[in-house]
């Protein structure tokens, strides 16, 4: 689904994958975020991706009054506090999918796949 922004001059259409994008990366710009994770159905891996396939982390969800749900899939830096991560990230890319879209951004969610040891 895409999200129609209405103006003066016609209509813009904003994909999923373009928002999804964006979202991941003022994610992994977010402290304590290492990257962006997906979960191997055939192996139960976790894995990191790379930041070409920042998408396959994030999960974009235009509802009919094209507000907006994000989930995010992160890996997170060991030791730091999950829930002031997640907070940071949430406040972080609501201000700024709002900012670059011009929509509502209804809900984030933040699942943590995994931790890694940084020196």
């Amino acid at each position: 689904m895409k999200a129609r922004l209405k103006t003066e001059d016609g209509q813009i259409a904003v994909s999923e994958n373009v928002i999804a994008k964006y979202a991941g990366t003022a994610a992994i710009e977010c402290f304590g975020v290492v990257g962006m994770a997906m979960v191997s159905v055939k192996d139960g891996m976790i894995k990191l991706l790379k930041s070409e396939k920042l998408t396959k982390g994030v999960e974009v969800i235009i509802n009919d009054d094209d507000h907006i749900t994000i989930n995010f899939h992160i890996i997170t830096v060991y030791g730091l506090n999950i829930s002031a991560i997640a907070d940071n990230l949430m406040e972080t890319v609501k201000y700024k999918v709002e900012e670059f879209t011009g929509m509502h951004v209804d809900q984030i969610n933040v699942y943590v796949e995994g931790v890694r040891v940084i020196d």
